[in-house]
C-alpha cells in the first residue's frame, strides 16, 4: 500500500512539474472580431485591428506560435475557462467582478466610455434627466453594468450581441443614446457613413468601480506563468517602440493612457 501511495505521489509530482514547466511555445488567443478599430473581420474572413496586431506583437516577443480563435463576446470568458483558448485579447476591461473568474495581465490600453446621441440632443445625465430614454449597449460589458447599476430602474436598456447591431439601431432611431468605449464609438460609428449626424454627449466615464483599470489580457487563474510572460512582453514591446508603431496605425492620441 505504501508503495502504491509513493508511486502515486511521484506521478502527481511529475505532473505538477510538467504543468509548471510549460513553455507556452504555442498559445491560443480568444478574440472577438466585431469591435472596430480594436478588432474586426474582413469580408474574406481575416481578423484585423489594434487588438489583433498587439496579440501578434506579443506572441513574436514571447517567441510563441499563436492561433487566433474568434469568439462571440457573450461566451468569451466561458470559452477561456473551458480551455478553447489560453488567453483573451479582446479589449476586456480589468474589473473586480471579472477578477473573481480570471487573472489579468497589466493593462495594454485605457480609454474612457462616452455616450453618443443625435446632434443637438440636450440631456441632463442624471436619473431624472435620462428617465424613459432607450440606451443601447453591448450585452455583458462594463457599459451594460454601469447602466444597470446606476439607471436600470429609470431607463430602458437595449442590449446587443455586437456594437455593430447597436449602431444600426441608433441610425434607425430605435434607441436614443449609445454607451460604449469612446474610441470604438468614434472609429466604428461617428467616422462611418451617416455618423456625422451624431456626436458625443455627456461626461467621459472612467470610474474604476465600473470601468476598471484599463484593458488587459484575461488568462486562467492557474496559469500564473503565462500572466507573467504577457506582462514581460507588454513591457518589452513598449520599451522597444513596437507598441507605439502599432498604436499609430489606429490612433492619433496616447491610447495607453497614464502610466
Amino acid at each position: 500500500m505504501k508503495k502504491l501511495l509513493t508511486v502515486a505521489a511521484i506521478v502527481v509530482g511529475m505532473s505538477t512539474m510538467q504543468a509548471q514547466a510549460k513553455e507556452w511555445d504555442k498559445i491560443r488567443i480568444g478574440v472577438e472580431g466585431a469591435y472596430p478599430p480594436f478588432s474586426w473581420t474582413t469580408p474574406e474572413g481575416e481578423l484585423k485591428g489594434f487588438d489583433i496586431d498587439i496579440a501578434m506583437a506579443l506572441c513574436e516577443e514571447m517567441q510563441a506560435k499563436c492561433e487566433l480563435v474568434a469568439q462571440d463576446w457573450d461566451g468569451i470568458i466561458p470559452g477561456l475557462l473551458a480551455r478553447k483558448y489560453d488567453a483573451i485579447i479582446a479589449s476586456m476591461s480589468i474589473t473586480e467582478e471579472r477578477k473573481q473568474k480570471v487573472a489579468f495581465s497589466n493593462k495594454y490600453y485605457h480609454t474612457p466610455a462616452r455616450y453618443v446621441a443625435a446632434k443637438g440632443t440636450q440631456l441632463e445625465f442624471t436619473k431624472e434627466g435620462l428617465k424613459g430614454k432607450k440606451i443601447g449597449v453591448q450585452r455583458a460589458t462594463i457599459h451594460d453594468s454601469y447602466l444597470t447599476d446606476n439607471f436600470g430602474d429609470g431607463v430602458e436598456i437595449v442590449r446587443y450581441a455586437t456594437q455593430d447591431e447597436a449602431y444600426l439601431d441608433m441610425k434607425a432611431g430605435r434607441v436614443d443614446l449609445l454607451l460604449a468605449d469612446s474610441v470604438a464609438l468614434q472609429d466604428g460609428f461617428l467616422r462611418k457613413e451617416g455618423g456625422d449626424a451624431y456626436e458625443f454627449v455627456g461626461p467621459s466615464l472612467t470610474d474604476v468601480k465600473w470601468f476598471g483599470e484599463g484593458a488587459g489580457i484575461a488568462i486562467r487563474k492557474q496559469d500564473t506563468d503565462l500572466v507573467e510572460k504577457f506582462n514581460q512582453a507588454i513591457y518589452a514591446i513598449r520599451s522597444k517602440g513596437e507598441y507605439e508603431l502599432i498604436s499609430d496605425r489606429y490612433f492619433d492620441f496616447n491610447v495607453y493612457g497614464a502610466e
